[in-house]
């Protein structure tokens, strides 16, 4: 900055750095845009020395005109000594002792593997790291500090790094997860950028795995990262799975694969979460997490499951991700080079493997993802979510049980007075609590239309024969269980099915805390 201070009757003309800290005197800014304008301001009346005066004028003049020409050079000289934006400040125990910190700045663009970062913290002190600590703070509000010190210890595999595993893996580790195995063979393609969660043009032809590791190393170089370039099957199943993660995300589009994978989650008792179709739908408010049985309108998840039961003698238990809607499109037909509709399987890369193209609104596939880490995080977390349950019952339905359960109380006590429940609260105890099934059910085989037709065997009957039928006090049964369950008591039925016992008590407990009884 150049200014001028007066100082008794001598007038200095000095010329600052910003980096420069000045004691406190009056200073006159210039802002001059050439020299003849430097010139004409500092002729003062009060040069007792004209010549000496002059020739500083001359200097000054000469050093004004360069600083003005050269501002361009300098600040790009001076912006290339600046770390960069994403550099992150790394407090060490060490460095704090002398008052210094390091700096660590992420990987240039360029490259298609990264080094481990010199300095690593053991995930158990994350969270006592206060840049740490403050990057995760929302989390830590959300979660109470021991279950947010869960999801940073925690050890998450993340197999398929496209539209959805890419947001997947991008928000696990947004979210604090300590350590991430990133798991895809294939390469970003110019294609594949309106759903990607990171990728840019400059990473068209870089393995998808290895790209997450370079942008994720700037969001949170504290993970441990391991990124393999490679495809699931059984020769690379121990390579990819050892190491006891604590949830495995299953984002492959690839039957053969997804089986494969699922039955060896299964097997080896991992925790396992699997997305299936998000090609070809447009409606976010349809995405569901259930039990792959219970998934519908999914042409993959039903290969799938059905390759499960024959192959692996799996019925279920496997949560999923899936929509409701079904696909507005379908596959495309395959063209070879020379425009002629042909074969797909001719040019597979890899057996089994897709080449037609389904068309893919980028949202759907990166709301997918988004659903799939927060279901993870928050089981790490155990922190309990109730997720929508399946229920394909309407009104009319709910209709019908509210007034069953009417005319049974009328028939039992005579009266129907101590119904404290109505259509919309029926349909909150059948549907959130039961989940359309019998209490003593935990099955859960009845999907589809199959829920359609089990209404009509289906009852609510009072939990606690002396207290009201409230949806506090109501269960789910078959009929024939229903009357199996008036004729006994609860004492009984504490002593006999103790494990039954409990579960109707916790449900029941949920309805008093849903409504704040």
């Amino acid at each position: 900055m150049i200014g001028t201070s007066i100082n008794g009757d001598r007038k200095e003309v000095r010329i600052q750095s910003r980096a420069v800290c000045v004691r406190p005197k009056t200073v006159v800014s210039l802002n001059y845009h050439t020299p003849v304008h430097f010139l004409r301001a500092i002729q003062t009346p009060f040069n007792k020395n004209w010549r000496e005066m002059q020739e500083k004028t001359k200097s000054l003049a000469l050093i004004g005109a360069g600083a003005l020409l050269g501002s361009i050079t300098a600040t790009a000289a001076i912006l290339k000594l600046l770390p960069p934006r994403g550099a992150v400040v790394q407090c060490r125990n060490d460095a704090k002792s002398n008052g210094k910190s390091a700096l660590s700045a992420p990987a240039s663009e360029g490259n298609t593997s990264l080094k481990e970062e010199p300095y690593k913290m053991d995930p158990v002190d994350l969270l006592k790291d206060e840049i740490v600590s403050e990057q995760l703070t929302r989390n830590i509000q959300f979660f109470g500090f021991d279950a947010q010190q869960k999801v940073t210890t925690s050890y998450v595999v993340v197999i398929g790094l496209g539209g959805v595993g890419s947001h997947a893996a991008s928000m696990l580790l947004r979210s604090g997860v300590g350590r991430l195995l990133l798991v895809d063979f294939d390469q970003v393609s110019l294609s594949s950028l309106n759903r990607h969660a990171v990728a840019t043009r400059t990473d068209v032809g870089t393995p998808k795995a290895l790209c997450l590791k370079k942008h994720f190393s700037s969001i949170y170089p504290e993970c441990h990262i391991d990124a393999k370039v490679m495809l699931y099957d059984d020769s690379s199943e121990e390579e990819i799975l050892s190491g006891h993660p604590d949830f495995v995300l299953d984002c492959i589009d690839n039957i053969d694969t997804k089986v494969a994978l699922l039955a060896a989650c299964v097997r080896r008792g991992l925790k396992v979460l699997s997305a299936t179709g998000a090609g070809a739908r447009a409606d976010p408010t349809r995405i569901r997490v259930a039990d792959l049985r219970e998934s519908t309108n999914d042409p993959l998840s039903r290969s799938v499951r059905q390759r499960l039961r024959r192959d692996h003698g799996i019925e279920g238990g496997i949560p999923v991700i899936f929509s409701l809607e079904k696909p507005k499109a379908k596959l495309l037909p395959f063209k070879g080079p020379n425009g002629d509709e042909e074969n797909p399987s001719d040019y597979q890369v890899v057996p089994g493997f897709r080449v037609r193209i389904i068309p893919v609104l980028g949202t759907i596939p990166a709301i997918f993802g988004q659903i799939m880490a927060s279901y993870v995080l928050t089981k790490l977390a155990e922190f309990e979510v109730n997720m929508e349950p399946i229920v394909n019952f309407d009104m009319d339905h709910y209709r019908v049980l509210h007034q069953r359960l009417i005319e049974h109380e009328e028939l039992i006590y005579g009266t129907s007075i101590q119904v404290q429940v109505d259509v919309e609260e029926v349909m909150y105890v059948a549907k959130e609590l039961w989940h359309g099934r019998s209490a003593r059910d935990e099955s859960r085989k009845e999907v589809g239309r199959g829920m359609w037709r089990s209404v009509n065997e289906l009852m609510l009957v009072r939990w606690d024969i002396s207290k009201p039928a409230s949806v506090s006090n109501l269960i789910l049964l078959k009929f024939t269980e229903a009357d199996e369950h008036e004729s006994t008591t609860l004492e009984d039925i504490k002593e006999k099915e103790p494990e039954y016992f409990t579960r109707v008590t916790s449900t029941l407990k949920r309805a008093e805390l849903d409504f704040g009884f």
